[in-house]
């Protein structure tokens, strides 16, 4: 079992930045490839960013491109989302989660662990 906590979100003004964190224990944090995802009201959880076990390769949603940045440090259980130049359309619960393999966590049906969300809201 692998539990999550993601932290660090809140409110901030368009074009702010935040940077969530998600902190993971049980089983052996490097392991695992990480996730983060997004759910605004009445849509869909969608694809965030994804990182694999070692910080080297890493995945993005075509909008966060050059935005958001995933990064993990293994000596602290924590995967990190960098968000810079927010816009309102990225007010959403972000969630982090875990995967053996970096090719699922990048889907939403695959991910073997989930946390609980963070808020982001983006004012205009």
């Amino acid at each position: 079992q692998v539990q999550l906590v993601e932290s660090g979100g809140g409110l901030v003004q368009s074009g702010g930045s935040l940077r969530l964190a998600c902190a993971a224990s049980g089983r052996t944090f490097s392991m695992y490839a990480m996730g983060w995802f997004r759910q605004a009201p009445g849509k869909e959880r969608e694809f965030v960013a994804a990182i694999n076990w070692s910080g080297e390769v890493t995945y993005y949603r075509d909008s966060m491109k050059g935005r958001f940045t995933i990064s993990r440090d293994n000596a602290k259980n924590t995967v990190y989302l960098q968000m810079s130049s927010l816009k309102p359309e990225d007010t959403a619960v972000y969630y982090c989660a875990a995967d053996p393999s970096v090719v699922d966590v990048v889907n939403r049906y695959k991910c073997d662990y989930w946390g609980q969300g963070t808020q982001v809201t983006v004012s205009s």
